[in-house]
């Protein structure tokens, strides 16, 4: 329970509703025990009105009162109770709120590390299970099991007050059900660890094959990714056999237990009545109590099993929250991903989000990109990058060219910050990455992907990603300048077109101007440009080219591209050869070397089947000019 413990202790902004909740579990109790003396006065009441000399009449006017009585407690519960479930209700989504709004606070700062090893449906599925089981039990416990411990707290000192071997036998149940619980919970938790592994990677493979349908489709694969998806289901049917034989059989046993102790307590109560140790009345009353008590034994499978769920999906939730944010992380991610108050904490800690860091300037004399011998393994003893040294002045186009796997897009991604060189010195604007924050990092490099990477709502939401508060003027200004305003206009609904998940009702030439409007309305000084045109077809490349060229004015600008055609223009290439630099230099002095871009120029004029394979190797469509 210590996972439950930890969670009730993160969110600690909840104890008014904590509170309420006792103090309604408590009202709860207390009319619920006023109906059990009521009945037992009801019956002595009647028993001696009909004996020999009873009053009739006042027992009738007695057995009215309290059955007035009876209908005070009952309405006084109906209410009560409620009031206490309205708190349960109310806190369980508080506490949803809190602790999804933490968990997402904590991904945004996890490194990019955790994310390449993780999949997306995983961890949705993850947060999910984890959360929804949690909640489960904490309703659970609040709105039910809660107050019928406070009732059996009570039953156990009204019947030691009668007669103390009543209450000594009550109390033995709680110990031999939780002990013979006990004997279950490590079996059951191993089990459940096991279908949840299977669950959240058949949530995780879902994720991929909905978000890229069209390769499932294209290669046939509807029915393979099925087979896969329903086997991991079916395990988990295997598993959940195994695992509710183990527990119902356990559960038969405790409630064989039950019933023998139960069968002792009526058994003593009917003797002792007929013995004259207790009244007609009190024997029915004492009988009402130890029924009341029987019911939060027998609940306790229900909130032992929810009670179990919680702690298997809070040990899911609290794996993720231990873990080192990134270095650099916002200090207001790790703020959020910390307090209690979630979307008002998260809410707060974003207002401010249009200038989320400071975008650096240039130090005058100094290169805007500084590579200086930079070393990089993703994993230990697995270099990727070796040396790695060029620079690339204010205003200058710098090509990355190289085979596959060469360290292209590794230096992309220290370059936004995603990783830090494990040797050597890497400098944006004159600074060392290494001690700068990563928000003002990332406001000063701008990035156009392959894939346009856009969010599902308007394209004015997409343009305007990089800074929410842009005016329409300038969202327009942006898209005119991206070669995008056109088609944007002659959709129905202009700027405020839904462009559906991933911006999948637009063509790729069009995903792409909207991004490239993106990140001119962003303004970064350093812009990269990740095979930004790969993907297109010539004619969809030409359009998408055009707003590249106002998207790289007055910019320091690195371009990994597919073509030689685009490459020319560049005022220096860098050739990478196993993640060394080979080469550096301008397209003209290059061609004549010898090396890797002079082989490019050659493969690419070559009509050869064998050479168009040998291009492919380095990323680059064969024919420069496309």
């Amino acid at each position: 329970m210590q996972y439950l413990t930890r969670i009730l202790g993160t969110a600690r902004v909840l104890w008014p509703f904590y509170l309420g909740i006792v103090v309604c579990s408590v009202g709860t109790a207390a009319a619920a025990l006023v109906s059990p003396f009521l009945i037992r006065d009801a019956t002595d009441a009647i028993v001696g009105a009909l004996g020999a000399g009873g009053d009739r009449a006042g027992a009738a006017r007695t057995v009215v009162a309290l059955a007035l009585g009876l209908l005070a407690a009952d309405l006084v519960q109906a209410v009560v109770q409620n009031i206490g479930g309205y708190l349960g209700d109310v806190m369980a989504a508080r506490m949803r709120e809190i602790l999804a709004t933490r968990y997402f606070a904590k991904l945004l700062a996890l490194p990019q590390r955790y994310f390449d090893d993780q999949r997306t449906g995983t961890m949705i599925a993850r947060l999910d299970r984890s959360i929804t089981n949690v909640i489960q039990f904490l309703q659970a416990f609040a709105n039910t099991f809660f107050p019928m411990l406070l009732t059996m707290a009570a039953v156990l000192a009204i019947t030691a007050w009668h007669w103390w071997p009543l209450a000594v036998l009550l109390a033995v149940v709680f110990p031999v059900y939780v002990w013979l619980t006990a004997l279950t919970s490590r079996r059951w938790q191993r089990l459940e660890r096991a279908k949840n592994h299977e669950i959240d990677h058949a949530g995780g493979r879902f994720a991929e094959a909905v978000g890229q349908i069209q390769v499932v489709r294209s290669f046939v694969a509807e029915l393979r990714e099925l087979r896969a998806f329903a086997g991991r289901y079916a395990r988990t049917v295997g598993l959940t056999r195994v695992q509710s034989r183990w527990w119902h059989g356990m559960d038969a046993t405790r409630g064989a237990a039950l019933t023998l102790i139960f069968f002792g307590i009526h058994l003593l109560l009917f003797t002792r009545t007929l013995g004259g140790h207790f009244s007609i009345g009190t024997m029915v009353m004492l009988i009402q109590l130890t029924t009341m008590a029987k019911h939060p034994v027998t609940m306790m499978s229900y909130v032992i099993d929810t009670a179990q769920r919680a702690v298997a999906g809070s040990r899911d939730y609290f794996d993720v929250m231990v873990l080192d944010a990134e270095p650099a992380a916002d200090p207001r991610l790790r703020a959020a991903a910390a307090r209690d108050g979630g979307g008002r904490d998260a809410a707060e800690a974003g207002e401010d989000a249009p200038a989320p860091g400071r975008r650096l300037e240039p130090v005058p004399g100094a290169p805007v990109i500084e590579f200086d011998a930079v070393d990089f393994a993703y994993e230990p003893g697995t270099p990727v990058l070796r040396g790695v040294s060029f620079t690339a002045e204010a205003d200058h186009r710098v090509a990355l060219v190289g085979e596959s796997g060469g360290g292209k897009s590794t230096i992309v991604q220290l370059l936004l910050g995603f990783y830090r060189p494990t040797g050597g010195r890497l400098r944006i604007c004159g600074r060392d990455v290494t001690g700068l924050p990563m928000a003002d990092l990332r406001a000063t490099v701008g990035v156009v992907f392959q894939d346009a990477a856009l969010f599902s709502g308007t394209i004015r939401e997409n343009i305007a990603y990089g800074r929410p508060g842009a005016g329409e003027a300038e969202i327009r200004a942006a898209a005119e300048r991206a070669n995008a305003d056109g088609f944007i206009r002659a959709f129905a609904e202009g700027y405020d077109t839904v462009i559906g998940e991933r911006g999948l009702k637009l063509s790729g030439g069009q995903r792409q101007r909207i991004a490239i409007a993106r990140a001119i309305l962003k303004d970064a000084p350093v812009l990269i440009l990740d095979e930004a045109t790969s993907a297109l077809d010539t004619r969809a490349e030409r359009e998408v080219q055009r707003g590249l060229e106002e998207l790289m004015a007055g910019r320091t600008t690195i371009v990994i591209a597919h073509r030689l055609s685009t490459i020319s223009g560049v005022d220096r290439v860098v050739t990478l050869d196993r993640g060394r630099v080979d080469e550096v230099g301008s397209p003209a002095e290059l061609a004549g070397t010898g090396g890797i871009y002079a082989e490019l120029l050659r493969l690419t004029a070559s009509a050869s089947a064998e050479d168009r394979r040998r291009l492919s190797r380095f990323g680059l469509a064969p024919g420069g000019e496309g």
